[in-house]
């Protein structure tokens, strides 16, 4: 953890025996079979105050599951993608509110469902372009194919609208994708989506550079990821881990292989929405550097201006307000969403224990984050289950992890 370098729960602020908790409560979730391994940072104040990792990474294996492991962090790409996309809003390249047809003229005629059947969608004329604030948001009217819940998925699905698929490229992803409807008017409702995927070909047609190429230079080497990209190189590998899920009877079984795996080389669609494999010390970076206003180690990727911006809500009011539930990432009550990160509104609401104006997301294998500004707190779990909605253990965290505050 070389951006955190001591570590002193009192020094930071934290309860020394409450904090303790953690390691137990991490211990059952592994005794009791429901995880295989999972690690767990909390950073305060610029310090580590705890970094402990248990159980494998590989149950076949038995390789351990420690502060080093690699892991597929899914939508935790999200963020570092809405980064980059504001690097180029800092350099003046566009305003947030810029339709994004000006740079993907793909999306200049887009239409929005309004009924029908699977052989033939009812549309109409979207009223409006989709705008770099509706994709970093997800009000953009866009969806992904694993919700099952709307004919436009079911496009998704029939079209092969998936970025992590290890062929085709992200240019012609997205020209296919611009020419299904929109789920709602531009905008208008909150979805969670492919978006952030867009915003990786928007980044590459500003840039005139392949997005991972831009990604890996301009926001993972400036902040000393070491670990971190969109596959895993040959000499990470003994440090990576399978993922799980689990069968009828509960019990955890392979999804996917450490060895056999497609993450073990490079993707021809380099996902700006899903596509990172990553550390707990290089995530503990990331999250350095917001709650330092964009710089970390003298290297600055964003003004301090700017990640205020995408910190705050920039929704009309909560998720419950703008969308239907049917996504676990996070409640939708008392949270609203900011550029890129989900947004504490109100913790009373929420159910969940945490600070307003905190941002928070997590991965499909339930990989986990959130960043709380005014406790100058950042936390990351990083284990492999699928889905994230397995297991009530954000939550947990949450719990345990506040607790500890002294002051």
């Amino acid at each position: 953890m070389s951006a955190l370098t001591e570590i002193d729960p009192t020094g930071a602020g934290l309860n020394a025996d409450a904090l303790a908790r953690i390691a137990p409560w991490m211990d059952r979730l592994v005794a009791e079979g429901r995880l295989a391994g999972l690690s767990v940072t909390v950073a305060r104040r610029g310090r580590l105050a705890f970094a402990r990792a248990c159980g494998q990474a590989d149950l076949a294996r038995g390789t351990p599951f420690t502060l080093d492991t690699v892991t597929r962090i899914y939508s935790m790409t999200k963020p570092l993608t809405s980064v980059a996309v504001m690097q180029l809003y800092e350099q003046g390249r566009f305003q947030l509110d810029d339709p994004i047809a000006r740079v993907l003229p793909d999306f200049a005629e887009m239409r929005v469902a309004v009924g029908g059947n699977r052989a033939k969608i009812e549309t109409e004329p979207a009223r409006r372009g989709i705008t770099v604030r509706d994709l970093l948001t997800h009000t953009a009217g866009l969806t992904y194919g694993f919700m099952e819940a709307t004919l436009v998925d079911a496009q998704y699905r029939e079209h092969g609208i998936d970025f992590l698929a290890r062929e085709g490229s992200l240019a012609e992803m997205t020209h296919r994708l611009a020419a299904l409807p929109l789920l709602a008017q531009p905008g208008s409702a909150w979805n969670y989506s492919v978006a952030t995927d867009v915003l990786g070909q928007y980044v590459a047609a500003l840039t005139g550079r392949p997005f991972d190429q831009y990604l890996r230079e301009e926001v993972i080497a400036p902040l000393g990821m070491v670990d971190t990209d969109f596959h895993v190189r040959p000499e990470l590998m003994p440090r990576f881990c399978a993922t799980y899920a689990y069968d009828r009877a509960r019990q955890l079984k392979r999804f996917d292989d450490s060895v056999e795996t497609i993450f073990a080389r490079p993707p021809a669609i380099a996902s700006g929405g899903g596509g990172l494999v990553s550390t707990a010390a290089d995530y503990q970076r990331f999250c350095r550097m917001i709650l330092n206003g964009g710089t970390l180690d003298g290297n600055r990727l964003l003004g301090r201006k700017t990640v205020a911006l995408m910190l705050a809500n920039h929704l009309t009011g909560d998720l419950a307000s703008m969308g239907t539930p049917r996504f676990a990432e996070t409640s939708y009550t008392g949270i609203g969403f900011g550029l890129g990160f989900s947004v504490m509104l109100d913790p009373a609401r929420a159910q969940i224990l945490g600070t307003p104006a905190e941002v928070a997301w997590g991965g499909l294998a339930s990989t986990a984050f959130w960043i709380d500004p005014a406790e100058d707190l950042s936390v990351v779990l990083m284990t492999q289950l699928v889905p994230s909605s397995a297991l009530p253990i954000r939550r947990e965290l949450r719990v345990l992890t506040y607790a500890a505050l002294d002051d």
